[in-house]
């Protein structure tokens, strides 16, 4: 079992940044590939960013390539993702999710079979 914290969330201007964070609990953290996900207001839950187990490699959804970074601490069982450059469109619930089995390069494709979610957290970016 994992279970999944963000934090970090809040309101800021458009081009502020913001750091989440994502505190997971259990054992599998670091057999696990950690992604973030957003929904917006009246949309659906789309993918943001997601990192290999090892931190290797990461994966960016291209509307926030080159502005957003996802990183790991395998040694605190916390995933970030940094955002700067935050537009009004960045605004939505941000979750974090996990899971041992789906990669992080396949997790924009298959996440409606991840295992393990947040509760997400409130960004809003004010014009």
């Amino acid at each position: 079992q994992v279970q999944l914290v963000e934090s970090g969330g809040g309101l800021v201007q458009a081009g502020g940044s913001l750091r989440l964070s994502c505190a997971a609990s259990g054992r599998t953290f670091s057999t696990s590939a950690m992604g973030w996900f957003r929904r917006a207001p009246g949309k659906e839950r789309e993918f943001v960013a997601a990192i290999s187990r090892s931190g290797g490699s990461t994966y960016y959804a291209d509307s926030v390539k080159g502005r957003f970074t996802i990183s790991r601490d395998n040694a605190k069982n916390t995933v970030y993702l940094q955002m700067n450059s935050l537009k009004p469109e960045d605004t939505a619930v941000y979750y974090c999710a996990a899971d041992a089995i789906i990669t992080a390069q396949t997790m924009g494709l298959y996440y409606h079979d991840i295992h393990y979610w947040g509760k997400g957290t409130l960004v809003t970016v004010s014009s």
